[in-house]
């Protein structure tokens, strides 16, 4: 019998697909491409960032050189210290890994759970690297399709666990729906997984987008939350920086030297730089990252305000937050073709709902994504104004129904 080699057992990378789909087409100066296909932030960090991090290249030594496979020391203790203040919890240095970037602390903490053929639940819409990597590691990704308003229900999930489960995974804010989830429907979640003896894994990437004030959970404030909780995050939204790749896995010390020995299989060490800047972010740029939450809450609210142009057409937005807006649309057509026809003809590049959901899935022929962190709130007006003009054969009203 052939086997199949790991990386050909998952789909290609969405994003790289969705790019090539721009590959000979020309778009005109007056209706230039609209890009809301990826949520990393294109513009570079502050020039205060930039400049500590030219500075340590130049005079720091060590700067270039192999460090702690788990991350700088000072790094880790500035994430425990200011995490254990936001979430009115207890988190020491030793819980705190510095990764290469959010997706490797999520490869590290899947490859200290699961064996081959055991079984993650990952709520759909899905991050698709999440379920790349599961596929890679022929780990079993069981979906928990979200209900109203794209939150999953924990009664769900209990239904779906087997002896094969190993974790249930949470993205909140949510990529790609957007949504916050509720502290008390997280809480639900990490209750069943502590009763049923899984992990629950949190990826937090958006966290500094959030709408709400306080923390957005009181998971961290149980004594024994490292028995359970494993954190996810990404320093590469809040500060630019991501090229740095600098991430973190906030989980208890067994696990974490556990993940070391994949981490140091990998890339020996996060990038130095990276985490030197990642510091000074935290330390010093409090007041610029508020300012760039508020501009950011201001383009989710840009999306709310265009919505009527395009609501009598029959299009719903499903879910919109941190980065991210998720709607259904009307038109006759599978979301996968309808994304590659707006680049011909509307000059917008977004990503559909079926590169989010198990091959398939019927709702996914109606979902589209729209990243909007990179774009402003008169672009988005110009985005929803293309939508309107839209003059396709709409599906019938019961097909997403």
């Amino acid at each position: 019998m052939t086997t199949l080699p790991r990386t050909a057992t998952t789909f290609a990378p969405p994003v790289m697909e969705a790019r090539r789909w721009l590959e000979g087409v020309t778009f005109p100066p007056e209706r230039p491409l609209i890009n809301v296909s990826q949520a990393a932030p294109l513009d570079p960090p502050p020039d205060a960032l930039r400049q500590v991090i030219a500075e340590a290249a130049l005079s720091d030594p060590q700067a270039h050189l192999y460090g702690p496979v788990l991350g700088r020391p000072d790094l880790r203790a500035e994430v425990a210290t200011q995490w254990s203040s936001a979430y009115g919890g207890t988190i020491s240095d030793t819980q705190v890994a510095i990764t290469s970037g959010c997706n490797q602390a999520f490869c590290a903490a899947m490859v200290t759970l699961c064996a081959e053929g055991d079984e993650i639940i990952l709520p759909t819409p899905w991050y698709f690297n999440h379920k790349m990597w599961l596929d890679m590691i022929g780990v079993h990704t069981t979906p928990l399709p979200a209900g109203a308003e794209l939150l999953p229900d924990p009664d769900e999930a209990a239904r779906r666990i087997t002896p094969r489960t190993r974790a249930i995974v949470l993205v909140t804010p949510n990529n790609p729906g957007g949504v916050e989830y509720p502290a008390d429907l997280v809480r639900a979640f990490y209750m069943l997984a502590k009763e049923r003896g899984l992990a629950l894994v949190i990826d937090e990437t958006y966290r500094d987008f959030d709408a709400r004030s306080g923390a957005p959970h009181d998971l961290f404030t149980d004594p024994d939350w490292a028995d359970t909780l494993i954190q996810l995050y990404s320093f590469s939204k809040a500060y630019r920086l991501t090229g740095h790749r600098v991430g973190a896995m906030v989980a208890g010390p067994d696990r974490l030297a556990e993940a070391e020995k994949f981490l140091d299989s990998v890339t020996i060490c996060p990038n130095q730089l990276g985490q030197i800047a990642a510091l000074w972010g935290m330390r010093n740029l409090g007041q610029w990252l508020a300012g760039e939450r508020a501009e950011i809450l201001d383009r989710r609210a840009a999306i709310h305000d265009n919505m009527p142009a395009i609501t009598e057409q029959g299009w719903e937005l499903m879910g919109c937050g941190a980065y991210f807006a998720y709607l259904r649309h009307p038109f006759a057509m599978a979301s996968d073709e309808l994304a590659r026809k707006l680049v011909q003809e509307a000059g917008i590049l977004l990503l559909p709902g079926t590169m989010f959901q198990p091959a398939g899935a019927p709702s996914a022929a109606q979902e589209l994504r729209l990243a909007f962190a990179n774009v402003d709130r008169g672009e988005i007006g110009s985005l929803f104004a293309r939508l309107a003009g839209l003059g396709w054969p709409l599906a019938p009203q019961t097909a997403s129904a």
